[in-house]
């Protein structure tokens, strides 16, 4: 009999995982694993196959039902450290953060501190919203390493949970301004266009019709250059990676960004020039609609000087 856990997920294989491998066919449903990780929980048999422990070579057919036991993961000694913080708005429920480029959000393997959760507990003396754990205290949308801009952070559970449902509910204002590869030759449009994990490289997003969920990107012409378009984005849903994959989907991948774009991009903006630009949401306890916009930061103003200068 195998054994019984909270920490799992069951789901039934679909058609188009008939005849995959199980390690395969497991990464691909939670994209929080990776194939590697997956062998390691099929070695200590901890996925079940029709409730029956099997190994990582084995083939699933449709309608099988898989199991696996999710281990608790080791936590993290999360300490505030006395990081400097640009602060664009502050209150008793929520705080406003203009991140700069470079700032990993939360802790994680390889980034066990300097982050932005370090920092937020120092400056905060640890009154943040408890929803999302120890790790990501407050942490209610994240951008990425390399993504300069906006966030908003949660003083307490109230606030966080009135304003995750407003990103839920696609009521959450969020407008980013990039620099992407080509000309655009419409005014503007809008990338629908599903993304999930990557089947073929498990450290990428990717549009895919397989375990993906919907994603929305409005976009906007600002001004075109010889080789680059400047252009804002505004989103409707939030995915992973969400601008930087659909612009790349379109053939116009952000200008610096080495997981999506060609080789030859730009290596001196040190990733993507992507910058959150615009906040709005209402706010949580007040109801009063609240907007906020942080200046284009040094990096990607020089950058748009270069391609002006170049046209």
């Amino acid at each position: 009999m195998s054994p019984q856990s909270n920490d799992n997920f069951t789901f039934i294989v679909p058609e188009d995982m008939d005849g995959e491998r199980i390690d395969t066919a497991v990464a691909l449903s939670d994209e929080s694993l990776t194939r590697s990780a997956v062998q390691k929980l099929l070695e200590k048999g901890d996925v079940f196959l029709n409730e029956e422990s099997v190994s990582k070579n084995r083939k699933v057919k449709c309608g099988d039902t898989v199991r696996v036991i999710i281990p608790a993961p080791a936590e993290l000694d999360v300490i505030p450290q006395d990081i400097p913080l640009d602060i664009v708005y502050e209150d008793d429920d929520l705080l406003v953060v203009n991140k700069e480029k470079g700032m990993v959000v939360h802790p994680a393997p390889g980034n066990p501190d300097g982050t932005l959760v370090n920092a937020l507990l120092f400056h905060c003396k640890g009154s943040l919203s408890g929803i999302n754990g120890i790790i990501r205290p407050g942490i209610v949308h994240r951008i990425d390493k390399d993504t300069s801009g906006l966030l908003v952070v949660a003083k307490n559970d109230a606030a966080h949970t009135g304003l995750a449902e407003q990103i839920k509910e696609h009521s959450f204002t969020r407008c980013y301004k990039a620099v992407v590869h080509g000309s655009i030759k419409d005014d503007e449009g809008t990338v629908n266009a599903p993304i999930g994990r990557s089947p073929k490289d498990r450290k990428k997003m990717a549009v895919t019709d397989k375990n993906s969920r919907e994603a929305v990107t409005h976009f906007e012409v600002l001004e075109r250059f010889r080789d680059y378009t400047y252009i804002n984005c505004r989103l409707e849903t939030g995915r992973t990676h969400q601008i930087r994959v659909h612009m790349a989907y379109r053939g116009n991948p952000v200008a610096g960004d080495t997981l999506y774009g060609p080789k030859n991009t730009p290596k001196e903006l040190g990733g993507q020039c992507l910058h959150a630009q615009k906040l709005g949401f209402i706010h949580p306890t007040t109801g009063e609609y609240m907007e906020f916009e942080a200046p284009l930061p040094d990096y990607f103003e020089n950058f748009l000087k270069k391609v002006r200068d170049s046209r």
